[in-house]
Formats: C-alpha cells, structure tokens, sequence
C-alpha cells in the first residue's frame, strides 16, 4: 500500500502555488502524531535485535562466549560471524563496484570502537538488551590509532584527486607583500537527528520489504538487492516520513543487512534501533579536520595567492574525505591558488556527510584567514571581502549561473547595522561584556541529479503526485503539492502527495540540497505532459464535450474549457464524461539521450549522480552571507551569541516558509558547531567519551538569539529549470566563522579550534 499525505483545507489559492507561503503540507497531522515514521509500523510476529559492540578500537576477536546469552529468557538467536553465511558485495554510495566479490555482515578485525560482532534476537527488545551484556568477547590486542594527531606518518595517505592548483601559488605567495601562515582545526562532529537509526526486516519468500528511515530509497533497495542476490524489484523500502537525518542516513548501513539476515534465517521479521551511543560509534558524522593556510596579499588588501594544506580522518577500511577546498576555491578572486589534501587513517568508524560535507571546513578556513588578513592590514572585514568579490568562478574560470553574494553582504551589513561596528578589537562593550561583530560569508555547490514523479489527475476533482523521494522535515511533501498546485490551477486541499515509498517512481538521494530543484522538475515535467495529454483527449475522444468543436482548448484553474474559457467544466467532471476514473503521467528530469532503459538500474544509477556545479559554461551555487553579534563575559568567558542576520541567495524560494525554516535551522546548527559541539575520544581505547546528549552539547533554546533572514536570490534558470538552487545545506555554511570573527573582535583572541569554550579564552 502507497502511503500518501491526504488533501488539506488551506486558505488562499494564491498560497498554494510556488512562491506561496502555506503552512507545512503535513504539519497538522505530525502535530496529531498521526504521521507514520518507520518504527510505527505494527509488523506482526516482530522480533527484536540489539547489536553487540567490540569494547576495543583495534585487534581481533579471539573467542565469543555467547551460551549465557542464549540461554537466557525469550532469547531466539544470538549471531556471530561464524554463524552468518557470506552475502555478495554491493556498489557504494557513488555506484562504484565493490573491492570485494563478497561481504560479511559481521567481522572479527576490530578497527573501531562499538564496531558490530554479533547480534542478539529475541521476543521483545528489554530481553534482547539483556541478553547482549551476557555475551563475553576475548580479543587479541592490535595498534591503536585513536585519533588524528596521534597518527603516525605512514598512515597519511595523499589525495591526488583532491588536490587543486591554479597558476604557481608558491611563487606567487613568496612575493607577497603580505604573507599569514595560519592553521585551523575542527574536531569530529556528530549529525544526532532524534529519530535513531534503524530498521525492520521482513521477508516473503524472496521478497524483502524494509521499513527504514533512509534519505535515498531506491539507493538502499540496490544495495539490499545485491546483498541478497536478489532482483532490484524484490526488495521495498517504506520511509513516507524521517525524524532528522541531517546527512546520517543516506544509504544502506551494514548493520542492515546484518538486521535482513537474522530475519532471513529466522523466517519472521526482525527491527533492531541502535542507540544513542551506537549513532556516536556507528555513524561517523563530519571526521575531524585540520587545515593550514597561507595567503599573500598586497598592502591594499588584494588577494593573490592561496596555499592549502589538509588533511582528515579516513576509517582503517575503506574511505571517507571531508573535503576542505570547495569554498576555497571559489570564494573571492586570486591570482594562484594551490591546495593539497591527505586522509588519516584512524581507528574509528567510517566517516559520513553532516549538513554541508566539505564546504562547511573549507569555509571555516578561508573566512577566518580573510578576516585575519583584515585585521593585518587595517581594514573593515566586509570591506576587504567586497575588495576580492570575485566576479567569475577564479578556480573553473565559468561565469557564475547567479551569484548575488555582494547584495547579500549589502543588505545583510544594512539590516544589521554594520555601519556602527568600530574597527579596532575590544573596543565595544556594555557593562562586563565584551561586544564583538562578526562577518563571514559561505556557499554550497547546486547539485543537479535526476528523479522521476508521476502526476495523475482522478475524476473526484484531486491531483495526485508519487516519487520514491523522501521527506525529513525540509519540506518535501509541501514543495511537491505547490508545484501540481501551480500546474492545475488549484488549492493544496485538492493534492494528494506519496511519498518515500521505493515502489514509486525512481529517486534520487535527499540530500545535498538537490531534492526540492528534482522534485519540482520532475512534477513540472510530469504535469505538462498530462496537461498535453489532458487537452489531447478533449479535442479526440468521441465522449468529449469539446471534441469537433476546436482544434484547441485551455486548462486553467482546475477546468478545461474552450479558448476565453468558454465552456468551461471541472478536469474531475470531463474525466468523468468520458468514461475516466483517473490519467496519469510518469516523467523524468534526465534529458531524452539520458533516458534508462526499463530494465537497465545500473543506467539509472550512473544518470543519477549530481552533476558538477562548473559543468558545461556556468558555475552553480548557493551563496550565502551571516552577520553575528555575540557577547563575552569579560571575568569567565562564556560567549553568547546575541544577534544574527543572514542574507541567501538560492535562486528562486518554491516555498519561502520552509525555505526560513531550513535557513535558522543552518544557523542554529553553526552556533552548536562553533561553541559547543566536539566529540572527545579516549585515546586509551578509541572511543568517543562523551556518547550521549547529556555529554556531547547542542545547542537549545536558550542558546538561540532571533534570527533574521533575508532572500536575496533571482530565479536561475541554468540551476533547475523553476529556477531554484539548494537551501538546505548552505544555511550552516560560514555561521562558525562568523562567530570566530565575532569573538576575536570582542576580545582580541583569535581562536583557531573549534568549539570557542571558555578555556581556549581564558
């Protein structure tokens, strides 16, 4: 059964169409709690698993004692690796082939702390957890890499691919007038969406149905579709709804075909949550990063030369590169520029993508370093960024596709009251707090991926919309029911959405900010092909009222009707005069020489990966600028921050409501990133100490100032074709700097490690 998101009563039609401001499309029903995220789902006959974590980071399990826990109450089966069959290898994330023809659910090399080695079923999950803890591992000891500083030089890994150069930046910087040598350091970082990650497994013979809360659906069918050996079709993946995902659960984990396995073997459904310290050890979230930076200038403040240096933490198996040149190389002009990077093998869990992958450090390196260089040279620091503001892509040398980046400073200082910040640091206060403002700009690539909807118009009057895309609070379901909203002429209470459901049209990831520009396309595509359709079958089919009497007719307003709007009747009522219950329409995004063949995923796969943002003559973008005030204690130190205003430019807002939404929720999570949030690892074990929301610190509402966002963006026609750019990411990208910039000119301390705490300026 599709799962849909009914019709609602809303007030204007004018509210309804793109550009609109209706309140979320399904927020009355999560209000009831009526909305059915995955672990809602009644399955019968329902097991429960918990996984069993290695308590090393490093070596190999020598022996598993698992008789007590088997013999304890309601246990039904406790899985190890030598219990488990071999599954098949899968394609990654980025559909490459596997490095290896088979894969094991479980292993016995440990190369992380909390890594699964066995998995523990029973009746209910109170006896499951209690069964875990008898489980008595034996491990043989191996070499401890806790963290990135403490690696040592053979597990640095140089990253050709990630290296960039434009001119001979070294030459360039070595004849500088002004030179800064400076490094910046992020520690990891965690994506904590209050939905746990998890699954429930079920099989029917061959047929695997999964109820998981996962960004990318038809991602996540393919790799359990391999797992298994089973065809692509046998495999459904149900998620309509996900409680935050915030980059954490974009494709299929292990502990999911772990999870599928047990359920397999055991003949009945299987759901198994991870916990709260489980997300911390099995997740990943954004690696920790150091950067260094040297940059030349002349005395006016001109730009010249850029030299990067990076590196990141890498699991011990496989790979993961927070990339840290993105903004970079984009940001503001320059003569040369060169950046290297390198991954760090460490002994912990593979690293993921949290809000703004890569352009979040990268941004924190460069508009620290800009402000740096303004202090240096005397300088305003919004001056200084208006003095670089770079007219073309400096790094691909393409025009931008928009890039309303200096409006946004403008409007951005003006709303703020930039005009009134003194330039000399720790020279605004009131009482005992120090003052200090603080500007930092950011951007995020427009990732363009392809995605299918089909649109069908029912003789009750509604119009219906149907993709295996996903919803995790962005505003999926309320952008999709705008655009047929637009196309057809009515209200949002006569659309019905479906949604997150991997027997739907095809899908792309939700994520990197692409969904709302995929799914509107998709919709838009769809809908003016059954309007065509719509219209064909008025002027041809004998039962139609309009046939012989134009070789045109409109479709406006919920009605077709004769040019003028003559003769007009509801689209419902035609359906229902010639004999039609419902019409529909199946489109895609990808451009006709793309088009897949039915039978041919592997083509589907390939044309859904993002599209470079400098692909063909443009460079595509969101851009963004933060203006922040924040407050420090002069006698402890505790910084508040007390103002924000934030100017974006993304193109065209399909739903300015959700779009503000998306951009405060982009601030609020730089304010965590910049004075609260490190995962602090024991470099005894390898684990992460503070694995816990009472430990690892969020922001609240305490924490949050008003916030105030401002739309500076035109339609861009070369970023989708309504003429959107991505929100979701851009909105945390350059908040951390900005409160950096902030803090040093309160106090005069340049803080180069993140998060600000108390000690680092005291």
């Amino acid at each position: 059964m599709t799962i849909t998101t009914a019709p609602r009563k809303l007030g204007l039609a004018s509210d309804s169409q793109l550009g609109g401001r209706p309140p979320r499309f399904e927020g009355a029903m999560k209000t009831r709690g009526a909305v059915p995220f995955a672990y809602d789902q009644p399955v019968a006959g329902l097991a429960h698993g918990v996984l069993v974590g290695a308590t090393v980071a490093a070596g190999r399990v020598a022996a598993i004692d698992t008789a007590a826990a088997e013999a304890a109450p309601g246990v039904i089966a406790v899985h190890t690796r030598a219990g488990l069959p071999a599954l098949k290898g899968a394609h990654d994330f980025l559909g490459n082939p596997p490095a290896d023809p088979v894969f094991h659910a479980l292993s016995d090399d440990i190369t992380f702390f909390g890594q699964p080695i066995g998995l523990v079923v029973a009746e209910t999950f109170e006896q499951a957890t209690e069964a875990a803890r008898l489980v008595r591992v034996t491990y043989e000891a191996g070499d401890l890499r806790p963290e990135m500083a403490l690696a040592p030089p053979e597990a640095r890994l140089p990253l050709a691919a990630m290296d960039r150069a434009v001119g001979e930046a070294e030459a360039v910087l070595a004849d500088c007038e002004v030179q800064l040598d400076l490094e910046y350091r992020l520690p990891r970082e965690y994506q904590m969406p209050i939905e746990l990650n998890g699954l429930t497994a079920a099989w029917d013979g061959d047929r695997l149905t999964l109820w998981e809360p996962n960004q990318w659906l038809d991602g996540a069918a393919r790799s359990y579709s391999e797992w298994f050996g089973i065809p692509f079709e046998n495999v459904r993946v149900i998620s309509p709804y996900i409680g935050g995902g915030f980059g954490s659960k974009g494709f299929a984990q292990g502990f999911g075909a772990l999870v599928a396995q047990s359920a397999r073997i055991l003949g009945r459904p299987v759901r198994m949550v991870l916990t709260r310290a489980q997300i911390f050890q099995l997740i990943g979230g954004r690696t920790a990063t150091w950067q260094r930076l040297q940059i030349g200038a002349d005395r006016s403040g001109l730009l010249r030369a850029i030299v990067q240096d990076a590196e990141s933490e890498a699991p011990m198996v496989g790979m993961w590169a927070e990339g840290t040149s993105g903004v970079t190389q984009i940001m503001y002009r320059y003569d040369a520029y060169a950046a290297r990077q390198r991954a760090v093998r460490v002994n912990a869990t593979c690293p993921g993508a949290k809000r703004a992958p890569g352009a979040n450090p990268s941004a924190y390196g460069i508009e620290c370093a800009i402000d740096e260089l303004a202090h240096e040279i005397g300088m305003d620091p919004l001056q200084i960024r208006l003095l670089n503001y770079a007219e073309r892509d400096p790094f691909s040398g393409n025009a931008w596709s928009t890039r309303e980046l200096r409006a946004a400073f403008e409007q951005g200082a003006e709303r703020f009251g930039w005009s009134g910040r003194s330039l000399a640091p720790r020279s605004m206060r009131d009482g005992r707090e120090l003052i200090g403002w603080g500007v930092a700009a950011g951007a995020f690539p427009v990732l363009r991926a392809a995605g299918e909807a089909r649109v069908e118009l029912h003789a009750d009057g509604t119009v219906a919309v149907s993709s295996s895309s996903t919803d995790m609070g962005q505003g999926a379901y309320t952008v999709v029911a705008q655009t047929a909203a637009e196309l057809f002429g009515v209200g949002i209470d006569r659309v019905r959405v479906g949604l997150g459901d991997s027997v739907l049209p095809r899908a792309g990831v939700t994520g990197g900010s692409r969904m709302a520009m995929t799914m509107t396309g998709a919709t838009w595509k769809a809908g003016q092909a059954l309007i065509d359709e719509l219209k064909s079958l008025a002027m041809t089919d004998p039962a139609s009222p309009f046939a012989g009497r134009s070789n045109a007719v409109e479709v406006a307003e919920g009605r077709i009707s004769l040019p003028g709007g003559e003769a007009a009747m509801e689209i419902g009522a035609f359906l229902t005069a010639i004999g039609r219950e419902s019409l529909g329409v199946t489109r895609d995004t990808l451009a006709e020489a793309k088009q897949r063949p039915e039978d041919a995923w592997a083509n589907w796969t390939t044309a859904s990966r993002a599209l470079p943002p400098a692909e063909g003559d443009f460079a595509r973008y969101s851009w963004c600028a933060h203006f922040v005030e924040v407050r420090v204690d002069e006698d402890f130190g505790t910084v508040r921050v007390s103002r924000v205003v934030s100017a974006f430019d993304c193109g065209r807002l399909f739903s300015p409501l959700m779009a503000e939404s998306q951009f405060k929720g982009g601030v609020i999570m730089g304010i965590g990133q910049a004075l609260l949030e490190e995962g602090i690892v024991d470099p005894r074990i390898g684990r992460v100490m503070n694995d816990n929301l009472g430990d690892y610190l969020l922001p609240v509402n305490a924490d949050i100032p008003e916030i105030e966002v401002i739309s500076v963006g035109r339609p861009d026609y070369e970023a989708s074709v309504l003429g959107g750019k991505g929100v979701g990411e851009v909105g945390i990208v350059g908040v951390a700097p900005a409160i950096a910039n902030a803090v040093f000119h309160a106090t005069g301390k340049r803080v180069r490690t993140l998060p600000i705490t108390m000690d680092r300026l005291l």
